[in-house]
């Protein structure tokens, strides 16, 4: 389970899409990119390739619930 997820527009002007995200999950820190096509670019610990497609799941979740359904 993801905990304190963060997100924050990657530039100063909103209306351009690209977000930083942070989370954590087991007590370790992520940080990546989350690129308008939904691609994530770890800029930070990449998680265990057995891990990472779940966590990549549970990112596209909560983005589409904070970003894309805010609005």
């Amino acid at each position: 389970m993801l905990t304190h997820f963060q997100w924050k527009n990657l530039y100063s002007d909103k209306g351009l899409p690209g977000w930083n995200v942070s989370f954590y999950y087991q007590k370790q820190l992520y940080r990546a990119i989350y690129h308008p096509n939904g691609t994530i670019e770890w800029t930070g610990n990449k998680p265990l390739y057995e891990e990472e497609e779940s966590l990549k799941g549970s990112i596209h979740e909560l983005m589409l619930y904070h970003v894309y359904d805010d609005k």
